[in-house]
């Protein structure tokens, strides 16, 4: 879905372009607040929890909103929050989101605040997106009195693969009641931040169209039948006919789909056997699907049948395929994310705005909101100036570490993201 830039509201990109130089007082507001963003992102990082069930966390969240004029509605089926900020003129709603789980993986940064809970980190920086959203509702509480319309901020669990988003969709979040006036307020722009070590604090990576990855499992029971090892002729071995499928599963990459529109399918466990003097009569293949569009996925899933089932055939086995839908491409609305560059040049300055040549092939469940809104995804710098983005530790690793001074940008980008969809000038 593409929305008329009508709905951006207010001025053209061009005029946006000069409100630079003149957002100093949305930055100074950000970091007002920083204290306690700094001190909520802690004790986030210090008790982490992973899934769509987070009790802590949610806990904490709702105490650091406590005193805000927000209509807050609990999830029922995961931990998640809605939280609307109703501007004091009626208008369009725009949606800000922050997720909150962690991963179940050891960590080792020996930080003051580090994980207390045993192999649970938050090492995909969703404490920092949290801070960050609660940071943005104390900011634009504040301006509540020059809004016309709503910002609806969505606290979600479950993006580490439990497909929160999807829940918190399924469970009514984009119901936004009538303004008391009687007239709609649709949700007509959706936004989100995700932290990263390969930019630098202060600067920020977004493009248009395809930003991120979808991601399947996939699975290949090759059945035939057992033997002693010593007469592989009696049986139907399915180890090397594994290991052919896997081969040609790489073949089949690099030959029927089409570069431009690429597609990643990876191999990461062989299980068969249980003695080395055993013929096994079954062996399993699992892996990862990555495509950038819906159309490529598509043809690797019906590829993927072919070579194995094919293979397989061939010397006299089954091949049993199952392919486990994971979260769909993210697709950035190219209008939106023209607009949210626009916004971020206006806060930050054009050097430290990145147009990104290519997506990545990570997955976000964000995709299943941007499914039903038109909206966009932006990655912002986390690394301090003194490191090298090259050599930082990444997302995901047990060593990652975030400068903390990114969550002051995140929160002016937020704010400033909502401010102008709803027709407000930056200053």
């Amino acid at each position: 879905m593409y929305m008329s830039s009508a709905l951006f509201t207010g001025r053209p990109s061009a005029d946006l372009a000069e409100e630079h130089g003149q957002s100093s007082e949305l930055q100074a507001q950000a970091l007002s607040f920083q204290k306690e963003a700094v001190a909520l992102r802690r004790s986030l990082h210090r008790h982490p929890e992973v899934g769509n069930d987070l009790p802590v966390t949610r806990e904490q969240v709702l105490t650091a909103l406590d005193g805000l004029p927000l209509d807050i509605t609990l999830h029922q089926t995961t931990s998640g929050i809605a939280a609307l900020l109703t501007g004091d003129k009626p208008g369009p709603t725009v949606l800000l989101r922050g997720d909150m789980d962690a991963l179940p993986m050891p960590e080792d940064t020996g930080l003051d605040f580090s994980s207390v809970n045993k192999n649970i980190m938050h090492a995909c920086g969703h404490d920092t997106h949290t801070a960050m959203l609660v940071q943005t509702a104390h900011m634009l509480s504040q301006r509540k009195s020059s809004i016309s319309g709503r910002v609806l901020l969505m606290f979600q669990p479950g993006e580490e693969g439990h497909a929160g988003a999807q829940f918190m969709l399924d469970e009514g979040l984009l119901d936004v009641p009538k303004h008391q006036d009687g007239s709609d307020s649709p949700i007509t722009g959706a936004f989100a931040l995700h932290i990263g070590t390969d930019l630098p604090v202060g600067m920020v990576g977004i493009r248009g169209g395809s930003l991120m990855a979808s991601s399947d499992k996939l699975t290949i029971t090759i059945t035939g039948a057992g033997g002693h090892a010593s007469a592989p002729h009696r049986a139907l071995d399915p180890v090397p006919v594994a290991c052919e499928i896997v081969q040609a599963l790489q073949t089949m990459v690099t030959r029927r789909i089409n570069a431009f529109d690429p597609a990643i399918v990876t191999v990461t466990t062989i299980q068969a056997g249980t003695a080395y003097n055993v013929i096994p009569e079954t062996a399993s293949i699992q892996g990862t699907l990555r495509a950038v569009s819906a159309k490529t996925r598509s043809n690797v899933h019906s590829y993927i049948n072919q070579v194995a089932n094919g293979i397989a055939s061939a010397h006299g086995l089954v091949a049993e395929v199952d392919i486990e839908l994971g979260y769909p491409v993210t697709v950035n609305d190219r209008q939106f994310a023209g607009f949210a560059s626009d916004v971020a040049t206006a806060i930050l300055g054009d050097q430290k705005v990145v147009q990104m040549p290519n997506p990545v092939m990570a997955a976000e469940d964000f995709s299943y909101v941007l499914e039903r809104l038109p909206g966009a995804m932006m990655f912002i710098g986390g690394t301090s100036p003194d490191k090298n983005t090259a050599t930082a530790a990444p997302n995901h690793s047990n060593h990652v570490v975030f400068d903390e001074d990114a969550m002051a940008v995140g929160a002016s980008l937020y704010s400033a993201m909502a401010l102008r969809h709803l027709g407000v000038r930056l200053t």
